[in-house]
């Protein structure tokens, strides 16, 4: 009979903030923490975990305003990927996670990386999945977004609402996968149903509008990555419509030693390739992390 590991559901107060995360694994082993994208959450790595508990303690928080953690309303906190970098390096200090690879996907790349670029001792190592930090492969997607970045009226939110719709989610998962049949619909139902919570949309704005302050800190993150060359593992969903495959590359212009796998999926990658990603973390872990 095959035994399952172990997932534990836990929450931490952060500041007041209901933190949810699944945590597996022993303590006693190398950490990997888990950071989500948009508009999903620490459900995105449930298979992933149960793949890598029994070598790794794993952890993967939601952001507030995302899964199961606090969700305030946007007028009673400051969503902008600064606050949510500085909520999770808080509750990493609170469970007293200091040395860790760090798992990171779309807007985890931002959250994640704000903390790796302050704390490089904490980086045992990178694994990067469709999240970006250059220029390079941010797709034609984002110019509906400039209006908007430019001056936040009712008139320029319409475009970006859009994302918000359960058709856009469920492209999210489905363009670009090789199998569609492969992909869960429980995926996009679980992310949509979050979304569709009263006010979440204002949060998802919130963010939306603040996107425009993670490519100036791009130089920051690149300086991190030339100055610490922490070991790197990238695994990309090469038909992402957001996040081209021309972002994985770029990574090699400052981390030239990074071994990248360019999958034949899309944004969601991990809803396909949970094997495969699961079978090179394993490897490329026991290689670079004590």
């Amino acid at each position: 009979m095959i035994t399952l590991p172990t997932v534990r559901h836990r929450t931490l107060n952060v500041n007041g903030l209901d933190i949810f995360y699944r945590e597996a694994g022993s303590p006693d082993k190398p950490t990997l923490v888990l950071l989500h994208g948009f508009p999903t959450s620490s459900h995105m790595f449930r298979n992933l975990m149960l793949m890598l508990a029994d070598e790794f303690h794993i952890i993967a928080p939601d952001y507030p305003g995302y899964g199961q953690s606090s969700a305030p309303s946007a007028n009673e906190f400051d969503y902008t990927f600064d606050r949510l970098a500085g909520v999770i390096e808080t509750f990493l200090i609170k469970l007293n996670l200091t040395r860790f690879a760090l798992y990171i996907q779309d807007f985890g790349a931002p959250v994640g990386l704000r903390i790796a670029a302050r704390h490089p001792d904490w980086i045992s190592a990178l694994i990067v999945q469709n999240g970006n930090a250059y220029i390079e492969g941010i797709s034609a997607a984002f110019e509906t977004f400039k209006p908007f970045w430019q001056d936040r009226t009712a008139k320029t939110e319409v475009p970006l609402r859009g994302f918000l719709t359960l058709g856009t989610t469920k492209f999210q998962y489905t363009h670009g996968a090789r199998n569609i049949e492969a992909i869960s619909p429980d995926t996009w139902t679980h992310d949509q149903a979050l979304l569709d919570r009263p006010g979440n949309d204002l949060i998802q704005l919130s963010l939306m509008h603040d996107y425009q302050n993670n490519p100036p800190q791009y130089a920051v993150w690149q300086e991190y990555f030339r100055k610490h060359q922490p070991p790197t593992l990238i695994t990309w969903g090469k038909n992402d419509p957001f996040f081209t495959e021309d972002g994985a590359r770029a990574y090699l212009k400052d981390l030239p030693n990074a071994e990248l796998h360019l999958l034949d999926s899309g944004h969601f990658a991990l809803e396909e390739d949970a094997n495969t990603i699961g079978a090179l973390i394993s490897r490329f872990m026991n290689q670079h992390v004590e």
